[in-house]
């Protein structure tokens, strides 16, 4: 079992340990976990397996777009087998009676007996008819007469040198849609006399007994249309036509491509196959489609993109490997860590890891970590006592100085009381006020906490009831007001400036005074940025009666408190403005680590001393 922590562990987090609390966050810390990087080292191991799969999936969703499109183009082939017969017959048709109403243009019944001949050959003729170039129909099936000179259409087809194709959804004669095939004629001067036009309803043209098979599995769409992109027939309707078209490619383009098959997106947004094929070359031509996805069916994840799938399998793979490391590695690990930080941070309460599911790595690094926190913990407890022990010690030591120099004070009061002259009581009254200043100052050291620091709020304000209560008396009174910062000193400042505050309150109390009341004596020591600190002593003064620069007398006085401030590596100024005469004393605080370093030093020696005896022994 790991030994608990002694009492008394440091209260502040020494400056190495802050690394703990330094750590990255956000993203960075993200990057920077275990899991994150063994998930990207593995990603980028996997990565190639991604691309052929990938292209596997890409490969094998090309073939089977290319086997739908074949598929299409057959499918298309047989679906406007019929459609194409009809409209090859009515061109056919067209030609031949070009030539043949040559001789009847002039006979309307026997024309008309022409018309209907043709007409009963083929029943999906609705209209077959000789247009004059008045535009005066007198010569057709129906045997109706109907002037066509101010249609469009007739201008057309009248205009048209040979074979052309013609859509009209109000045909007036045929009374419905109608496809129709105009062909000129031509008389035996060469002469153009009119137009044989043959007209098929688009009705008669969807139900062609081999047109396409309408179903919910492969709902196939027909169209024909020329060489201009004019949609002539439509097996879904002519209304319904333009939702179907692909939305990237006009049919005039198309028109003069050959047999082609593509893929792309309809006027509605929908993701079709289409095949065109070509009907009569350079003028009519059939366009087939139907939906893609249901085409490229092949398998429930058909309809998924070929690239998610295996990117889904290389991300499901990847976080396997994330969560592996949660569990086996890192979860154990972040225990660990957790351990170590408490422990690097102050806390001595040490625990038993529990690490059974842990990798024997891991079980190895923290039956290792156990040992090396005891052993830490044993040396802390016997340098603790060790240093307690010292501490105890260097208590008494100043303990029994301060004994002494009192001892000496009372010696000093004793010889005063025998003196004879005022000269040499004021001299023995001062040296005795300077011993108990000292005696003051190891009483001090020896209360405040710590042998590297001395805390200036303990010790100064002491020294100033000390140097007080011997300055006053029942015809004396001082008001003092006394303001001392938390700062702490290494002992080699704090004796200096402690004897410094002495001199230089037996110097104000010596000349304290105010003819108009109480004299004051103010004492301040504030810290500044830049670890520097700032004695101020001020007290009031008869201007009538200033203070000269020495402390006293003899001087002596003037000389310890340039001395103490030397020691202090200060800088002293004396200031006399009105009534108030004041000391300053900037100095720069000395960091706590020289002291302990010092300490550490003095132990060090005495270690060393201590070993020789041992051997010399």
């Amino acid at each position: 079992m790991t030994p608990e922590a002694p009492e008394g562990a440091p209260s502040e987090i020494p400056p190495e340990t802050e690394v703990w609390r330094a750590r990255p966050k956000g993203v960075r810390a993200l990057f920077n976990g275990l899991g994150v990087r063994l998930a990207l080292m593995l990603a980028i191991a996997l990565f190639p397996l991604l691309i052929i799969a990938i292209l596997q999936s890409s490969s094998v969703a090309r073939e089977a777009q290319a086997r739908s499109e074949a598929a299409l183009m057959g499918e298309t082939m047989r679906a406007v087998a019929g459609e194409t017969r009809v409209i090859q017959h009515a061109q056919d048709s067209a030609r031949l009676l070009s030539r043949s109403v040559v001789a009847r243009v002039n006979d309307p019944t026997a024309c008309a007996a022409l018309m209907r001949q043709v007409a009963a050959t083929f029943p999906s003729f609705s209209l077959v008819a000789y247009i004059p170039n008045s535009g005066l129909m007198t010569c057709s099936n129906t045997g109706e007469q109907y002037d066509f000179s101010g249609h469009d259409i007739f201008k057309q087809i009248s205009a048209a040198t040979d074979t052309t194709f013609f859509v009209n959804r109000a045909a007036p004669v045929s009374e419905t849609s109608v496809l129709g095939v105009a062909h000129p004629v031509y008389d035996e001067a060469g002469d153009h006399i009119g137009v044989i036009s043959i007209s098929m309803s688009h009705t008669e043209l969807s139900l062609a007994k081999d047109g396409p098979k309408m179903n919910d599995e492969r709902p196939l769409v027909m169209m024909t249309f020329d060489h201009e992109g004019t949609i002539l027939t439509s097996s879904d309707g002519l209304s319904r036509t333009q939702g179907h078209l692909p939305a990237d490619r006009s049919l005039k383009l198309l028109s003069g491509a050959g047999a082609v098959t593509f893929s792309g997106v309809s006027n509605l947004g929908h993701e079709r196959v289409y095949s065109v094929v070509e009907v009569v070359p350079n003028q009519l031509y059939a366009l087939g489609s139907w939906p893609a996805e249901k085409i490229s069916s092949l398998s429930p994840f058909a309809d998924i993109s070929p690239i998610l799938f295996p990117a889904l399998m290389w991300a499901a793979s990847l976080l396997v490997a994330y969560f592996a490391m949660q569990k086996l590695v890192i979860g154990h690990i972040r225990k660990l860590v957790y351990a170590i930080s408490n422990f690097a941070t102050g806390s001595r309460i040490v625990g038993k890891l529990s690490l059974s599911g842990a990798p024997s790595e891991i079980r190895d690094l923290a039956e290792a970590y156990d040992r090396m926190t005891e052993t830490i913990l044993h040396d802390e407890a016997e340098l603790e006592d060790i240093v307690h022990h010292k501490e105890v010690l260097l208590r008494e030591v100043h303990h029994r100085v301060k004994n002494n120099l009192q001892l000496i004070a009372s010696i000093i009061n004793m010889q005063m009381r025998q003196a004879r002259t005022p000269e040499a009581k004021g001299l023995m009254k001062s040296l005795q006020e300077r011993v108990i200043s000292l005696a003051t100052i190891h009483r001090g050291l020896y209360q405040t906490s710590g042998l590297t620091d001395i805390r200036a709020q303990e010790l100064l304000p002491d020294i100033v009831r000390q140097i007080t209560r011997l300055a006053t008396g029942p015809g004396r009174r001082i008001a003092v007001d006394c303001q001392i910062d938390d700062i702490h000193l290494t002992p080699d400042q704090a004796v200096p400036l402690s004897l410094l505050l002495t001199e230089a309150m037996t110097n104000a109390m010596k000349y304290a005074s105010n003819v108009n009341g109480t004299p004051k004596l103010d004492i301040t020591l504030r810290k500044f940025e830049g670890m520097r600190a700032r004695l101020r002593v001020s007290n009031t003064v008869d201007p009538n009666a200033a203070p000269s620069a020495t402390v006293d007398g003899s001087g002596l006085g003037s000389q310890l408190v340039n001395a103490f401030v030397q020691q202090l590596s200060g800088q002293l100024q004396i200031e006399a403005e009105g009534e108030i005469y004041t000391l300053v004393t900037d100095f720069a605080l000395r960091p706590l680590e020289e002291s302990e370093l010092r300490h550490e030093e003095d132990l060090k020696s005495k270690a060393g001393e201590t070993a020789s005896k041992d051997v010399s022994s």
